[in-house]
């Protein structure tokens, strides 16, 4: 999740790249490489890393730094599993490719023909919505769509898509990019209908195993069964701390995947030579090259800062499961992915035969600048410190939301109180799409709870007037947000409405909510 991998502005070009360390001596254009990691996961403040970079069909770098966990001592190594969150679409995408070849589906067959419970807003768009427009992120759904129904909850993939017909759509049908999940699950669903298989069982045995990725897996079991693991971590008052896992079984084939650098260059050297590893043919050509054909132009915003200058495309587009762009005069092929306190990216130059992964536990920047860093050093570009850059503008960023909270805070009413005494507000509430939420009254305060994600579980704490700040109990550390509570004219209690920043790929402006009429 989600963190989601788009590569949109300039800033998330930079997310397409990476770092590492070769086994026997680093190649000329790493040379100096491991004091630069080294100094990067210093500054960031980040406890570990791990980067694998192809050249010419040879892996030339696949290394750790750091440590699996802040505090402890285990080292992160190549084989050391990260989640790579939205980068588990490209095997979405691959997975489908291959049942293409098989002529098993076509990629602009109706996904209807396959998933007849699959209903969007708009009747027109159910029916004409293809194989096709789940990869490319043009279905009209507003950017990353349904998120509070798989983030955390225990949904099923098949009961997130059945709720999606709810959701109205923020553009018309194929006109907009707009990067999405949900499509992606129904993507991966559309693998079972044809296969007879999960989609993780596919992808285990078609893309995994052929392929030698023995430390990679999708589901939260074999995750926690797992003894070389990088453990998330987030930021809080400036220090990382370790959190736990996620259950994220229900986004699978959006991103769910966890990998490590051993394995993935072994993704990236089939990818590099067109679905062919050692001998093994995994697809062909035609798939490999539809795989990285622009299906969606991307708009192209102008830099803001003047390092990017150098580097601003000149096109953009998204292919199937990846991001297509130029970077000093080459096709970069690339994708990111991000969940609760990880972040990856893999970047591929297939003029230059060239691929990297960087792979990070911990939200923010710092894949990218490490990434563009051994990106310029292969092209032989100019020497920018892209980690001290990017770490810049993360603490202006700080700076901003630090400013953003004291306005808030200065521009609150004192003196109000609630229009109803706190015991009315508790009761059962409901929205059409997610389903029922409730508010309790325990020890003096109001508890928000969501009845499929215990991870959406807020004490409320009086702002002003109806309105209460949002004090998430997750470890996530979710940025604080506001519930207002709605009367009608005759004072009674309507509902609520949200007033939160996105939690990740989680948009609450998607929930009406409305209060359970009481029994009696």
């Amino acid at each position: 999740m989600h963190r989601r991998a788009a590569v949109v502005p300039l800033l998330c070009a930079l997310i397409l790249l990476l770092g590492g360390s070769s086994a026997s001596g680093q190649a000329a254009p790493l040379s100096g490489f491991d004091d630069y990691a080294h100094t990067a996961l210093r500054e960031w403040n980040v406890p570990g890393l791990a980067v694998s970079v192809v050249k010419d069909g040879k892996v030339v770098l696949s290394k750790g730094y750091g440590v699996r966990e802040v505090g402890k001592s285990a080292p992160v190594d190549a084989h050391t599993l990260f989640s790579i969150g939205s980068i588990s679409k490209s095997f979405t995408a691959l997975a489908l490719g291959m049942l293409v070849e098989e002529g098993k589906l076509a990629w602009d067959d109706p996904v209807s023909q396959y998933l007849p419970y699959l209903q969007l807003h708009d009747p027109y768009v159910t029916r004409e919505l293809t194989v096709r427009d789940l990869l490319t992120h043009r279905s009209g759904l507003p950017d990353v769509s349904g998120g509070i129904l798989w983030y955390g909850s225990d949904y099923s993939r098949e009961e997130v898509l059945k709720r999606l017909r709810y959701i109205k759509p923020a553009s018309s049908f194929r006109s907009t990019y707009a990067y999405q999940n949900v499509t992606y699950m129904a993507a991966g669903e559309v693998v079972r209908a044809v296969s007879g298989k999960s989609w993780d069982d596919f992808i285990r045995e078609r893309i995994f195993t052929p392929l030698g990725m023995k430390e990679s897996n999708s589901l939260y079991r074999d995750l926690k069964k797992a003894k070389n693991l990088a453990l998330p971590h987030v930021r809080i008052d400036g220090k990382p701390v370790a959190i736990a896992y996620r259950d994220s079984d229900a986004l699978g084939p959006a991103g769910s995947i966890l990998s490590s650098a051993q394995d993935m260059s072994r993704y990236m050297h089939l990818l590099l030579a067109g679905g062919t590893l050692e001998g093994k043919k995994l697809y062909g050509e035609k798939v490999a090259r539809e795989l990285f054909t622009p299906q969606m132009s991307l708009p192209i915003p102008p830099s803001t800062r003047p390092e990017f200058k150098p580097v601003d495309p000149r096109f953009r587009a998204y292919g199937l499961g990846w991001f297509l762009r130029d970077y000093r005069g080459r096709k970069l092929v690339s994708h990111t992915g991000g969940m609760d306190g990880m972040t990856a990216v893999v970047m591929l130059v297939p003029e230059e035969n060239l691929g990297i992964t960087v792979l990070a536990h911990q939200d923010g920047g710092i894949f990218n600048g490490v990434a563009l860093r051994i990106l310029d050093a292969w092209l032989g570009a100019p020497e920018t410190d892209w980690a001290r850059v990017l770490l810049k503008y993360r603490a202006e960023g700080e700076q901003q939301a630090k400013d953003a909270e004291a306005t808030l805070v200065a521009a609150r009413v004192q003196g109000t109180k609630p229009s109803l005494e706190l015991g009315r507000y508790a009761g059962n509430y409901r929205d059409r799409m997610y389903g029922d939420l409730s508010i309790a009254q325990e020890d003096g305060r109001l508890v928000l709870r969501f009845s499929h994600s215990p991870s959406f579980t807020a004490d409320l704490e009086h702002w002003q007037y109806d309105t209460f700040r949002l004090h998430w109990r997750d470890p996530m550390n979710f940025p604080k947000g506001f519930l207002t509570f709605a009367l009608d004219a005759r004072g009674k209690l309507k509902g609520f409405a949200f007033d939160q920043p996105k939690l990740l790929d989680v948009n609450f402006d998607e929930l009406s909510v409305e209060r359970v009429p009481e029994t009696r």
